[in-house]
């Protein structure tokens, strides 16, 4: 619409789409279809009038409806789809260095990449290292920017190099979500099953009859916590010395305060055994090299992650790929609102849901819009107030369209649905989410509520994703979301297929708004959490043998990120500043000689007289079911003359239950089960009302080993986790 044939020429129009001022655009631009879309979405620019970036040096001219040719002569197939085009220019401002196409894939592997015919620009500028070398990789940019491609690369380079036929590669893909192990998982089968591969997904609560299925598996996608059991339980190392290939997604998950420690201690595994076998090995060539690639999303410091991933020969590739190559513009929001210290953070909460409106109806465009809530009713609260706001979102005919499809969906949806509102989280019938996220999907529904455990796994892109409220209810206690939950939140904005541009808006109180814009700009510098998780993850390694004495267990501590960051950043480490290299690494070994300490004194490994650590069979215990330091040192005190009920009771209070969270609206079936003189209530009722998640569990157990039959959907599946995590327990 800016472009027209005539020769009006536009002053200063303003350009929503890269938010840049397009002063003067020329005329005599030849508008085939498809230059018109591209027009549209404002990516072409015409060097003899005044540039639209400042830095754009890029000039497309129209010769022939077959082929686009630029300045510096490079000659562009035409394709009758804008967004290849837009792909092509690498949708970027700065000289356009030469796009790699998909036919330099050797052609057995081509069909890996054929939704495509050209790399973008962050595929492209990574193509020469991840396919033409060995070396390991480190690759920084913002969601968004095809990282899935860059894997794939370094799968087929492993391909490319290993001789026929492929018996003994195996290729471990780990991300922190199941979800999106699910999506990798569904997506590589497709992909590598043609060229003979198999993929195994390994998440959640297989057991050891997996161990058969990964001697046959080449590629296991899986999640940290879950390769950290399977290979603590194997008597020995045999299959993970087969790992040629290591991908690793969302590695800054690293700094995440519970689950970043066992991520950093699975790596430092893998690059562990690697160098203990070149010890063992004489002749080195014998030794299959281990690849180490991994992704991260925009964070200052991933020099430092390339330098814990480099090994002695040599030093990993870093590639940092800056926000503006994202296919999609992101513009960020960050609103504070006044909150008054009396006010409650459930109130605080509730007088958001009146601002959701004029949110949407300011940012997005009318164009399909995401809200994150803290908990699930909250979901259904924010939901039906926009509902009666919501004369704006859907036109007449869409009305109809829309109630005729959905009329099967239940009851309590249909108020909301007449207003082209819905809701969707974890609580919920899964056919029900389907048929949700279906018509979202189609751009049918311009309002979804849902929780923010669901934007990790369900891949709902949207235009405009609003997060209402930076808390969220955890444990029965309000804390602030972690930075991996924001970005994967954010991440959901923009459509490829659809959108050019799309807006972020986070809400939340005007004290931590600073907080949040810091964050946005990707300035937050990755740490270790290891250090807080020290203990139980020695004690993995003693049981595996990787750490075998107090020499190894120091240069085990070197292997890791923990070692890197101390080394740069002592005090957030609690090592006072003032420290060389060898005053931290003391510090370091007084650290690891504390916890050992620790381990020994309940009884969890030996040390013989060569100062040789052996584990107990406790110790082996505490590995091989995952159990924490905090619960073996309870079940210490054991006596063995406990009545049934104690016993229940302390396993209610075990810290494997943490994510079992006591919801206000529960409390009056468990009320009901712990005690009612009308109803079978359980063997042994706790005094009081239910008012913790130990009481829950404790509540949860019984009903469950009594046969009480519970009526309500969350409650089920929460009983099905803590008897999962209680197996493991008792």
């Amino acid at each position: 619409s800016l472009f027209k044939k005539s020769d009006n020429i536009h002053k200063n129009t303003e350009f929503k789409a890269g938010s840049v001022d397009v002063k003067e655009i020329g005329t005599y631009l030849n508008t085939s279809e498809s230059m018109k879309k591209v027009t549209k979405e404002g990516f072409l620019r015409n060097n003899h009038h005044a540039p639209i970036t400042k830095d754009s040096d890029f000039t497309l001219h129209r010769v022939n409806n077959e082929e686009i040719v630029s300045e510096n002569g490079i000659k562009i197939q035409s394709f009758s789809n804008a967004s290849e085009i837009l792909d092509m220019t690498g949708t970027t401002g700065r000289k356009l260095e030469m796009l790699r196409a998909v036919t330099e894939i050797p052609t057995q592997f081509r069909s890996i990449f054929k939704e495509f015919p050209y790399f973008n620009y962050a595929q492209s500028k990574a193509l020469d290292d991840l396919l033409y070398t060995d070396r390991n990789f480190v690759i920084c940019a913002p969601t968004g920017s095809g990282k899935t491609v860059m894997f794939e690369l370094a799968i087929t380079r492993l391909l490319m190099e290993a001789p026929l036929p492929w018996l003994n590669i195996k290729v471990v893909y780990m991300a922190p979500i199941k979800a999106l192990c699910s999506q990798r998982f569904d997506d590589w089968k497709e992909k590598f099953g043609p060229i003979g591969l198999t993929c195994k997904e390994l998440t959640g609560d297989t057991l050891m009859d997996d161990l058969f299925e990964i001697h046959h598996a080449d590629i296991i996608i899986t999640t940290p916590e879950k390769w950290d059991s399977m290979t603590r339980r194997w008597r020995d190392n045999s299959i993970v010395q087969l790992v040629r290939l290591f991908l690793i997604d969302e590695v800054h998950v690293i700094k995440d305060e519970s689950r970043g420690a066992t991520l950093e201690v699975v790596i430092s595994r893998m690059k562990t055994i690697q160098s203990s076998l070149w010890r063992l090995l004489e002749k080195h060539d014998t030794v299959p090299p281990l690849r180490f690639v991994a992704v991260s999303a925009t964070i200052p410091n991933t020099q430092d992650i390339a330098e814990w991933l480099s090994d002695s020969e040599m030093p990993a590739v870093c590639l940092k790929i800056d926000e503006d190559q994202r296919p999609v513009k992101l513009r960020k929001i960050v609103l504070g609102f006044p909150c008054s210290d009396n006010q409650t953070e459930f109130k605080f909460d509730l007088t958001l849901n009146y601002k959701i409106a004029s949110i949407i109806q300011t940012y997005s465009e009318r164009k399909p819009a995401l809200v994150f809530c803290a908990t699930r009713k909250g979901v259904q609260q924010a939901a039906s107030v926009l509902a009666k706001d919501a004369k704006f979102l859907l036109s007449i005919e869409q009305k109809q369209r829309k109630l005729s499809e959905m009329m099967s969906i239940i009851i309590s949806l249909l108020d909301l649905l007449m207003y082209g509102v819905a809701y969707h989280h974890a609580g919920m019938e899964i056919s029900d989410r389907k048929v949700i996220e279906g018509a979202f999907t189609v751009g049918d529904l311009p309002v979804l509520f849902t929780t923010s455990t669901l934007a990790m796994g369900v891949n709902l892109p949207a235009h405009l994703v609003v997060i209402k409220s930076t808390m969220h209810y955890v444990g029965g206690v309000f804390q602030e979301y972690s930075e991996t939950d924001i970005l994967q939140m954010i991440g959901r904005a923009g459509r490829p297929q659809f959108d050019t541009t799309a807006t972020a808006v986070i809400m939340t109180r005007c004290s931590t708004r600073e907080r949040y814009i810091q964050m946005l700009n990707g300035a937050d510098i990755i740490e270790s959490s290891l250090h807080r998780h020290l203990v139980e993850h020695l004690n993995a390694e003693i049981v595996l043998h990787t750490v075998t004495d107090v020499s190894v267990a120091l240069e085990w501590i070197r292997s890791t990120f923990l070692y890197i960051r101390a080394l740069k950043n002592p005090t957030h480490y609690g090592f006072s500043s003032g420290l060389d290299k060898v005053g931290i690494e003391a510090k370091l070994q007084e650290l690891c000689l504390k916890n050992l300490n620790d381990l020994s004194s309940f009884d969890l490994i030996r040390m013989d007289e060569a100062n040789n650590f052996k584990p107990t069979d406790t110790g082996r215990l505490m590995a091989w079911y995952y159990i924490a330091f905090d619960t073996v040192k309870q079940f210490s005190t054991i006596k063995g003359t406990e009545t049934l009920n104690e016993l229940i009771t302390m396993i209610s209070n075990c810290t494997e239950f943490v994510d079992v969270k006591l919801r206000t609206n529960e409390k009056k079936i468990l009320n009901t089960l712990n005690k009612d003189k009308d109803k079978v209530t359980i063997r042994f009722p706790m005094e009081g009302r239910i008012k913790t998640r130990e009481m829950k569990v404790n509540c949860l157990i019984q009903a469950q080993l009594g046969c009480i039959p519970i009526q309500d959907f969350t409650l089920t599946q929460d009983t099905g986790r803590i008897f999962r995590n209680g197996l493991r327990v008792t």
